[in-house]
């Protein structure tokens, strides 16, 4: 699995948000804006790099 460890663009540190955004904003219904907001996500090229980004693991574990 791979998890994002800094912002693809500006390099900023964002692993250490990745578990509870992820369990908050993908598999629950919070608005994902709203989950990075309170985690102190605050640079456009960091909101967008967590939620473009998908574990590769949900997308290949099927065919295993």
């Amino acid at each position: 699995m791979m998890i994002p460890v800094r912002c693809f663009t500006c390099g900023n540190v964002v692993g250490e948000h990745w578990e509870e955004f992820k369990e908050r904003a993908r598999e629950g219904d919070e608005d994902p804006g709203a989950v990075l907001d309170e985690l102190g996500v605050d640079r456009h090229c960091c909101r967008r790099m967590m939620v473009s980004h998908r574990d590769l693991v949900d997308v290949v574990s099927p065919y295993q």
